[in-house]
């Protein structure tokens, strides 16, 4: 939806579920994307827990971890949706004179609708609870309600073992070939399938050092940090701000994604644009590792027409530095906008690689996959 459309966000207020404060001093530029105040949800949320009857408590939970940040991270993110899915499946009967198909597909849409109220969906949940649906279309009408409810239980552990699960091994065997002794390897913030490529290179005895290049608000590579250190890796650490001062030594950058785009676009954490233009710079390559289900077949140009807005809070504050409050009160200054972009996209052209559950490919091969994805779900 485009939040700068009035008439349509005043119909969208009506319908929601939760209670949202708009942020103040919002970017011209951004206006079309979804901003509030953060932290003025989750207590009108949990005040409504006893009046939301049609909401099933294992939805309720999870929109409540994705309000408060507990859940990040693409996978985790699909998973905790497809659980609470899975739970609300169980507990569903078919009301009297209604249909099994009909009336869960609009159940499983008022949940999303529900889901995107706290926060906005990524490219791949998206994905996800389009091929739950079609699987609750194609259900036979001859099934009784409980093997209908065990079909789509079964159909969900499928996608989640085989498409995620499954897909990540596959991933990590592809990628620790290109691993050699004597790498630097770069990667930015925190994506777990990154990690798990590091740790299996690692035990497979190959000897190579890990910088890991890190950014605020979130500083999540801090906690990557953490868990490599602890393992037994080399590992060098620094901000994105120097990340060309590092370049010079690094032998292969390898990056995660929320997604990738048809034009072989990659849709990532912010900043990860940045290290792939500056590894470019200094001809290193560009590893990305992605997981089928990940990709789409839109195409995307930049980072303003579609994306996310964080908490513009966070960029105001340093952590653990009260001495730092320059910008406290910010928004009772009219003349001051602060920006905090969850993702941005990165051209094709700084891809070498994208490393997928289907093999490794170059970013022009993206459609294939697309298409091979899509075919592969309706001969299943």
């Amino acid at each position: 939806m485009q939040f700068d459309d009035k008439n349509r966000v005043d119909k969208a207020k009506r319908r929601a579920v939760v209670n949202q404060t708009e942020a103040k001093n919002r970017v011209e530029l951004f206006r079309h994307l979804p901003q509030y105040e953060h932290g003025t949800q989750l207590p009108d949320l949990e005040s409504k827990f006893f009046q939301l009857d049609p909401m099933h408590p294992a939805i309720y939970k999870v929109g409540l971890q994705y309000l408060a940040g507990e859940i990040s991270g693409g996978n985790a993110r699909c998973i905790a949706m497809l659980q609470a899915f899975q739970e609300a499946i169980r507990d569903y009967t078919t009301p009297p004179e209604k249909t099994l198909v009909r009336d869960l597909t609009a159940k499983i849409s008022s949940y999303v609708s529900f889901f995107i109220e706290c926060r906005p969906l990524s490219i791949s949940m998206g994905n996800a609870i389009r091929f739950l649906k079609s699987r609750i279309a194609k259900l036979p009408l001859t099934l009784s309600e409980s093997e209908a409810k065990s079909t789509l239980c079964s159909e969900i552990d499928r996608f989640i073992n085989e498409k995620i699960i499954l897909a990540d091994k596959v991933i990590v065997r592809h990628a620790a070939t290109k691993v050699r002794d004597g790498d630097v390897l770069l990667t930015y913030g925190s994506s777990c399938v990154v990690e798990m490529i590091l740790l299996y290179a690692h035990e497979l005895g190959k000897q190579f050092r890990v910088v890991v290049v890190d950014s605020r608000p979130k500083l999540e590579g801090q906690a990557l940090l953490r868990r490599l250190v602890a393992k037994g890796l080399s590992c060098t650490y620094t901000h994105i701000n120097a990340v060309s001062y590092i370049m010079h030594e690094v032998t292969r950058v390898f990056l995660g994604a929320a997604s990738v785009l048809s034009n072989g676009t990659v849709y990532s954490r912010v900043g990860t644009a940045c290290v792939a233009m500056v590894a470019h710079a200094f001809c290193v390559p560009v590893l990305i590792c992605c997981e089928a289900y990940k990709f789409h077949e839109r195409v995307q140009l930049d980072s303003i027409c579609s994306n996310e807005l964080g908490d513009p809070d966070a960029i105001a504050k340093v952590s653990g530095r009260t001495d730092v409050n320059y910008l406290d009160n910010w928004a009772n200054k009219e003349n001051l906008q602060l920006l905090n972009l969850m993702y941005d996209a990165t051209p094709s052209d700084y891809i070498s690689m994208i490393v997928t559950d289907y093999g490794m490919i170059p970013p022009t091969s993206v459609p294939v996959i697309v298409r091979e994805y899509g075919r592969e779900h309706l001969w299943t």
